[in-house]
């Protein structure tokens, strides 16, 4: 045997590995191409099934008129509720069983749960799940309503991560690496490190390193990985949470895939959490009244994405680059970033989000907004001053990006606004958690002072100017000077505050002792 070099036996060994690797991926492919529980409901609705069982239209028969005129009747007949043929989401054995376990394989985790309740209901659950009342969590301020909402429900105290700016590009990133290293370094205590990545505007976290780091550290990662759910599905786009390794992923498959409004889905990977508490905690957060046709949705979304993702997204990509590209080419007013100049910041984005600037115009992205909505049938996701944000997703065509772009070229030559000297900026938010925001919440002690003078003050309410859509004022903490003069500058200018309880914002709601 001395003259049969081991390297002869390589293209054997390969050969048979590549043999295996193929049987794996066919049987994973014969999987992934089942859809078990809009199977069962299709297989319902085609029965004629006399109805006792709620919901009260019974099978569609008592639906509006004019609706059921519009809609067809047969869409009805997917709206069940729980018995044993269709299986309960809160106990679930058959086939919503047997559906998140195929989301669970497609994603490469542990554990899929349907939500019903939107990705708010997820973020809530990962707080409840993952951290214990009085315990403490780094986060981003710049993270959605219900990481607020998960805050109080949970009793953590919120370790804040102060928002980066780019005034160039009038774009606010998220969470970098460094920051997160520095919180805890500073705060060793905390439990979990909760990301928000990708933002609105695609920009998306070194989540690998992240995860690594906290991982190493023995820290919980909880990810709003809302606009991400397509990440995984195309090589092209950055890496998505469940390929970093995060502990709990919240993934809204309504808002880039194919499921109904609300329809997402919470991913559990973790050996630092308990995943019975995540099963009790998501089972007690929803309604034991789902509507089926979302979770069907669920159901076939993943299934879509998993079988032509990389097709469709390839489609998409194309059209969305072709749109940035056509903007920056023939639109001298406005300007779409790329990945190359976000990349240079540390970032990475996901292409299929355009961001328009439109400062140049004179015109706020909330007027060219409106503008496009009643003049052109364009509707967008989001505006603020300074943007437009243009969501692509697996129903977007190059037909639909071209009227896009064609709408704002010709708003760019119809409309000539007074230029403005806006700047995207914040104060300062490193300020003094005096209570934990649940304390102040569930309190009755707590008065109405003047802006003016609610310096030295613990806030009890929650004020958001959009822009930057960050809360500069949270419950239990200490209000500084630097915010009150932020916030009357803000209202002065007639920018919208969510959480004022007037058309101009004179109070703040404080703590008394």
């Amino acid at each position: 045997m001395e003259g049969v070099g081991s390297s002869s036996l390589l293209p054997g060994i390969f050969s048979g590995v590549s043999k295996i690797m193929k049987k794996i991926s066919k049987l994973l492919l014969a999987k992934q191409s089942k859809a078990p529980l809009f199977d069962t409901l299709l297989a319902h609705a085609k029965r004629d099934v006399v109805s006792f069982h709620c919901p009260g239209h019974k099978n569609g028969k008592g639906i509006d008129r004019e609706l059921k005129d519009y809609t067809g009747e047969e869409v009805y007949k997917f709206d069940v509720t729980v018995f044993d043929e269709v299986d309960s989401l809160h106990d679930p054995v058959g086939s919503i069983k047997k559906a998140q376990e195929l989301m669970a394989q497609a994603y490469g985790v542990e554990h899929s749960f349907f939500l019903v309740n939107g990705s708010s209901v997820g973020n809530i659950a990962m707080f409840l799940a993952a951290c214990d009342s009085g315990d403490s969590v780094i986060v981003s301020r710049s993270s959605h309503k219900s990481i607020m909402a998960g805050i109080i429900m949970s009793g953590v105290w919120p370790i804040w991560i102060q928002p980066k700016i780019d005034q160039n590009l009038d774009l606010i990133f998220n969470s970098t690496y460094n920051q997160v290293k520095d919180a805890l370094d500073r705060y060793p205590e905390a439990k979990a490190v909760f990301i928000t990545s990708p933002t609105y505007n695609g920009i998306v976290t070194e989540l690998s390193r992240v995860v690594d780091l906290c991982h190493r550290r023995g820290k919980t990662v909880l990810v709003d990985e809302a606009h991400g759910v397509h990440l995984l599905f195309n090589d092209q786009l950055p890496e998505s949470a469940v390929s970093a390794g995060a502990d709990l992923c919240v993934q809204s498959t309504h808002k880039i895939l194919s499921a109904m409004s609300q329809g997402s889905v919470l991913h559990f990977n973790s050996k630092l959490v308990d995943f019975n508490r995540v099963k009790r905690v998501v089972s007690m957060l929803q309604t034991t009244s789902p509507n089926y046709l979302i979770l069907a949705t669920l159901d076939l979304a993943r299934r879509q994405a998993f079988l032509r993702g990389e097709e469709n997204f390839n489609r998409v990509i194309k059209a969305a680059e072709w749109g940035r590209a056509y903007i920056n080419d023939n639109i001298n007013s406005m300007k779409c970033f790329t990945r190359q100049e976000v990349q240079k910041l540390g970032f990475d984005l996901d292409v299929t989000k355009l961001t328009v600037n439109v400062t140049k115009t004179g015109l706020s992205g909330y007027e060219i907004e409106s503008i496009l909505a009643k003049e052109y049938n364009v509707q967008l996701d989001y505006a603020d001053l300074f943007n437009l944000v243009a969501i692509m997703s697996e129903g977007s065509e190059k037909s639909d990006v071209e009227v896009f772009v064609n709408a704002l070229e010709n708003i760019s030559e119809k409309y000539r606004g007074k230029q403005k000297n806006w700047i995207l900026k914040i104060p300062s938010l490193a300020t003094e958690m005096v209570m934990r925001p649940r304390e102040v919440f569930l309190s009755n002690s707590t008065k109405k002072v003047s802006l003016k003078k609610a310096a030295g003050h613990v806030a009890a309410q929650t004020l958001t100017p959009y822009p930057p859509g960050i809360p500069v004022v949270i419950p239990g903490e200490r209000i500084t000077k630097e915010i009150c003069d932020y916030l009357i500058d803000m209202s002065s200018k007639d920018i919208r505050v969510s959480g004022q309880e007037t058309g101009m914002l004179r109070t703040v709601k404080v703590f008394t002792n």
